[in-house]
């Protein structure tokens, strides 16, 4: 693992004893009971021959920021995605590496219908407490022999969990439990550089356990797309969605960005 992911999951650590200290929290929440459907959403989506753009209302990735995003900002950042067509929208909540915030998730929520992802390092199920979303990220790579555990205990919690996988030993994992999405990751962990080709490989093993066991699993590709033939390119691999933060962020064309991403499999 790359010293930057260590030093994300040190700093998580740090802030799970904070959140441990407040009162509320430490408590069993009450679960989601209003989560919106992202795999319909998204399975609706294609049938209209669009891409289903999971757009993230990204701050900044470790050692690049990218704009200030405060909530009022992020609300109406997701509210251009959402006009745009974006299936759901991916909110940042890691607030020292990504400048994220739990009062984003709250702002973006609040303005839009979409499904909304919270992004962030979850290694506590104190975690699952903190704020309601319709998705959460579930890392496998990170959670190890936790993932089966934390996937359970999202779901009770009313969360959809997204694992994310980097590679065949995690994928393997992440197909042992309950998630019905799968988000394949194109970052490496141990150099943190970004190859297409992971979501290329990794796209026929789901499809093969799926055949087998009968099963029919939602494929997310994740990182580095910028461009519509990137985006072609895994949806055309068999991807089911696209996550995509720093190139619409970059732009400062939010709604055209995620338009001509929404739009890329009928440019030619």
């Amino acid at each position: 693992m790359h010293d930057v992911i260590n030093d994300i999951v040190s700093s998580t650590e740090k802030r799970i004893q904070i959140i441990k200290s407040m009162v509320g929290l430490a408590a069993d929440a009450k679960a989601n009971v209003n989560k919106r459907d992202i795999i319909t959403a998204i399975n609706e989506k294609k049938l209209k021959g669009k891409v289903a753009v999971i757009a993230e209302v990204k701050p900044a990735s470790p050692g690049k920021k990218l704009r200030d995003i405060n909530p009022e900002n992020a609300a109406m950042i997701a509210a251009e995605m959402e006009k745009a067509g974006a299936v759901a929208i991916s909110v940042l909540t890691e607030p020292e590496f990504f400048h994220g915030s739990i009062d984003n998730i709250i702002s973006v929520r609040n303005e839009i219908s979409l499904p909304v992802l919270r992004k962030d390092f979850i290694i506590d199920e104190i975690q699952f407490n903190e704020i309601e979303s319709d998705l959460i990220l579930l890392i496998a790579g990170i959670l190890g022999e936790k993932l089966e555990e934390m996937v359970d205990m999202a779901i009770s919690k009313g969360f959809e969990p997204l694992v994310e996988v980097h590679n065949e030993n995690e994928l393997k994992n992440a197909l042992e439990t309950k998630t019905r999405i799968i988000g394949i990751n194109n970052r490496n962990l141990n150099n943190l550089e970004i190859d297409l080709a992971t979501t290329l490989q990794l796209i026929p093993l789901v499809k093969d356990f799926d055949r087998i066991n009968g099963q029919d699993h939602i494929i997310i590709s994740e990182s580095g797309m910028h461009t519509i033939d990137d985006v072609k390119m895994v949806i055309e691999a068999g991807a089911d969605a696209v996550l995509v933060g720093t190139s619409i962020i970059k732009s400062g064309e939010i709604y055209a960005k995620t338009k001509e991403l929404v739009d890329a499999l009928t440019i030619n």
